[in-house]
């Protein structure tokens, strides 16, 4: 169906989220209408966050907002789901649109495999009632489905319509891009020139998928990396686990702005436990691009000075490859936590490949290499 039919049967003036391939059409539609507008459209730290954000929207309108997400997003909000707008406890009504990754019979990456197979039902065990939107579902089938759902928000209760793939079309284009110069691809392979043999810890995302193609580039084992699918916002608690069990080894961390955000009060764990031998890369670009390019917060805050009030005893940020070069270098030779905020420009390659390793596989020769060291 055409997105804007799908917002008009809606009907609501709200709308805050984390953006998500599978709703690339709704995305965009809210991005040309609204753009980023406190009033109408909020991009979100994570799931969560979003949930908060829409409650509060209610408690000073009484209108019913609408969380756009993931299916991978569903984690995040049990907690305000299930303690906050449960209608045993608030009552809040809140619309979510969930796009349906790793839909059963729908080829997908590992990651969102069993996502996909328990979307429904996680949606079921928390209380919200849901609509399935396919390439065939009419619009008149959604408006019938809106009209039962309005006496379900009427009574303080929560419902969400899931999204298959390809089932919103007509998307507006919108272009995304920033000032910086930088290419991500091409900072990651300054960073495998510098660390070596060191292990890394790569976000989930293009960032991983650009690793592994640099690692065939040069012909080097893939065993120096663990490839985080999934778990978005995790990675540097991962190597944070590494690198407090592995003292004596450098362990870096290639991280994205996105990322950071989803789950930011990990930096503050891992700048008090300073580990000397992390090396924590922010690769920041302002956007979600893995899922389409929609801008994070991350343009508009002070990540270093962030990471230093988390307890990181150096961070810098840095916006050419001479600089980074110097970076790279000084923390590989330091005996200290760093973080490298690395100033990044949108886009990557077309034909970009992804991993032709299972994830399995993946950890396996990971820990292979781990205990070596």
């Amino acid at each position: 169906m055409k997105v804007e039919k799908l917002v008009e049967i809606i009907d609501s003036d709200f709308y805050t989220g984390v953006p998500d391939s599978q709703l690339k059409a709704l995305c965009n539609y809210l991005m040309d209408r609204y753009g980023i507008d406190p009033k109408h459209h909020v991009i979100a730290a994570n799931e969560g966050n979003c949930t908060a954000l829409a409650a509060g929207y209610h408690l000073a309108t009484g209108k019913v907002p609408v969380v756009y997400m993931q299916n991978s997003g569903e984690g995040n909000i049990i907690n305000p789901v299930a303690s906050l707008l449960n209608d045993k406890v608030y009552a809040i009504p809140m619309v979510f649109i969930v796009g349906w990754r790793g839909e059963p019979g729908i080829h997908d990456e590992p990651q969102h495999i069993y996502q996909g197979e328990v979307t429904v039902k996680l949606l079921e065990d928390m209380g919200i009632e849901s609509f399935i939107i396919g390439k065939e579902t009419t619009d008149d089938e959604v408006v019938e489905a809106m009209d039962k759902f309005k006496k379900v928000l009427d009574a303080g209760k929560d419902v969400a319509f899931v999204i298959r793939k390809g089932a919103l079309t007509d998307a507006p284009s919108v272009k995304y891009e920033n000032k910086n110069t930088m290419v991500r691809e091409e900072i990651i392979q300054h960073i495998v020139k510098v660390s070596g043999e060191d292990p890394i810890v790569s976000t989930t995302g293009k960032a991983s998928r650009e690793l592994f193609e640099t690692r065939v580039a040069n012909n080097q084992s893939h065993k120096y990396d663990f490839l985080t699918v999934g778990s978005m916002g995790h990675s540097s608690s991962i190597a944070l686990g590494v690198a407090i069990n592995k003292p004596n080894q450098k362990i870096w961390c290639i991280d994205g702005d996105g990322a950071v955000l989803m789950h930011m009060g990990a930096m503050a764990v891992v700048g008090a436990n300073k580990p000397s031998n992390l090396v924590h890369v922010v690769i920041n670009n302002g956007a979600h691009e893995t899922v389409g390019g929609m801008p994070t917060v991350a343009s508009s805050i002070d990540v270093v000075s962030i990471a230093k009030a988390c307890g990181y005893t150096s961070a810098v940020s840095v916006d050419s490859f001479e600089a980074l070069d110097k970076e790279l270098e000084r923390a590989k030779a330091a005996n200290e936590l760093c973080l490298i905020e690395v100033k990044c420009s949108i886009g990557a390659r077309e034909d970009l490949g992804r991993p032709t390793t299972t994830a399995l596989e993946n950890k396996e020769n990971f820990m292979d290499y781990i205990k070596s060291l």
